[in-house]
């Protein structure tokens, strides 16, 4: 569990599924992603988040408001499940109720995300990705003193050729005293 000022960083309670469920079935909170999910859907999805925990110890937290909402989306750190130049990487994500947007939430919880990955696992590098079109993460990307480079913009492989969200944008943050190679 990691806790800021303003947010708890949990592991899941199965109280988080509905809201969970209503918010990757809302189309704003969806914008950048091909569809909107069912409540099958997101309810899977749910069970992929735990899984991942429960196997490295750490993952995509659900994030809850101190003495408020006690589920307003995740925020956390996850291994992409796809294949890419960039792959094996740490990915630092997040996903909050379109309620909870504009209050500084994403950057808060990924600020205390990374000094666990960076300070706790031991990382060198975690990266962050999106479409293009997303500047409301790009922005919370750039925050946290993330870096593009337009060279790594990528074609994401698990989105079907002809999706106006296959294509992508990659940040990178190294840990301080990490420098690139070359």
């Amino acid at each position: 569990m990691l806790r800021t000022e303003r947010l708890i960083l949990r592991p899941w309670r199965d109280a988080d599924l509905p809201p969970f469920a209503a918010l990757n079935a809302d189309p704003r909170v969806r914008e950048h992603f091909p569809s909107c999910l069912t409540h099958a859907e997101s309810d899977a999805s749910a069970a992929r988040i735990r899984a991942n925990f429960e196997a490295h110890g750490h993952g995509l937290w659900a994030a809850e408001v101190v003495g408020g909402a006690p589920f307003i989306g995740f925020i956390g750190l996850a291994e992409p499940s796809f294949v890419a130049r960039f792959t094996p990487c740490i990915e630092i994500g997040w996903r909050l109720a379109h309620a909870h947007w504009g209050r500084g939430y994403a950057t808060e919880g990924a600020r205390a995300a990374l000094a666990f990955g960076f300070e706790s696992v031991g990382l060198a590098e975690i990266v962050s990705m999106t479409t293009p079109t997303n500047t409301r993460s790009r922005r919370v990307m750039e925050k946290l003193g993330m870096r593009r480079d337009p060279a790594e913009d990528f074609e994401h492989p698990n989105l079907a050729p002809g999706s106006p969200a296959r294509r992508h944008v990659l940040y990178r943050l190294r840990a301080p005293g990490h420098w690139p190679v070359g």
